[in-house]
């Protein structure tokens, strides 16, 4: 079964994040709602994560796995965006993690490594397909998920709880407007107080080998899964400039000889002085390349 990105994509630009959290509520009948899944032991109350099922499915099922916004500090797995896919056989998780006042990073990454691991642990009893597993996230979810599909094989990002026997690989990557490089943010990005400051637990000038240590493209290798990546060109909260450092290192490090890798740079504009929400509506609207290894994956 084929995931096709674009489709994602379009289904999630209509569903604004009360509506979906309202639809997490009140689910169609054939759908199978298992929530508030521990996935780790002695969990702390956000290191949880729901699992929505269609309730017939003919065999293991490929994953979509979201994971919040909310610049790390807020946000919640009750917002699904890839949600109407249940009802064209996926399965769909969102993760909860922990958030920067509970935790600093590498807390948030290690969360959702965990979740992974245990989605694969559990792959039977869900009837969920282990080999194929997509991530897709937004802003600081898009940071996460981008994180998820470039440091694959890095233990030191895998922390200590969870199905440490399984991988937390994944296969395909949707980033929408994750911040990557810290240092190059700018601005109000460098106070003390800002999301990025407050996720590495100081701020981020001063901490530079810590907000590489947070960098997806720290970790880019030619084995990663394809990457969509879409962004706002004046997005007034993170800068455009964000992704195409991410893209242009995924690219750099693109292997001439292995069709299957790809990853895709949408560009949306213009888009100022929107909210997060709508960023990704507007942005959706307008999608219409795909990376052919993200449309295969799953």
């Amino acid at each position: 079964m084929k995931l096709w990105i674009h489709t994602v994509i379009v289904i999630s630009a209509f569903a604004t994040p009360r509506v979906m959290q309202a639809q997490d509520r009140v689910l169609p009948r054939d759908y199978v709602a298992h929530r508030n899944l521990k996935y780790v032991e002695d969990a702390h109350d956000l290191q949880k994560l729901d699992v929505y099922l269609p309730k017939e499915a003919p065999g293991p099922l490929p994953l979509i796995v979201w994971v919040h916004g909310g610049g790390w500090s807020g946000g919640d797995k009750a917002n699904v965006p890839p949600l109407p896919f249940v009802a064209k056989g996926y399965a769909v998780a969102s993760v909860n993690y922990r958030l920067s006042k509970h935790a600093v990073f590498p807390a948030q990454i290690e969360d959702c490594k965990a979740a992974i691991r245990w989605l694969r642990g559990n792959a039977k009893k869900y009837n969920l397909n282990p080999e194929k597993v997509g991530v897709w996230g937004s802003s600081a979810g898009g940071h996460l998920v981008a994180l998820l599909g470039t440091s694959g094989d890095v233990k030191d990002l895998e922390g200590s709880k969870g199905h440490l026997d399984q991988s937390s690989r994944v296969q395909c990557v949707v980033d929408y407007f994750g911040p990557t490089d810290f240092t190059q943010m700018g601005g109000w990005h460098n106070n003390a107080n800002s999301p990025e400051s407050s996720l590495i637990g100081g701020p981020v000038q001063e901490n530079k080998d810590k907000a590489a240590k947070a960098n997806p493209i720290t970790y880019v290798t030619k084995d990663d899964p394809p990457f969509l990546i879409v962004h706002g060109d004046k997005d007034p909260a993170v800068p455009y400039s964000q992704s195409t450092l991410l893209h242009d290192a995924l690219v750099k490090a693109s292997p001439l000889n292995i069709s299957s890798f790809d990853a895709t740079l949408v560009a949306i504009g213009p888009l100022s002085n929107v909210c997060a929400s709508c960023r990704t509506r507007a942005s959706a609207r307008v999608v219409s390349s795909v990376p052919v290894g993200c449309a295969s994956s799953l």
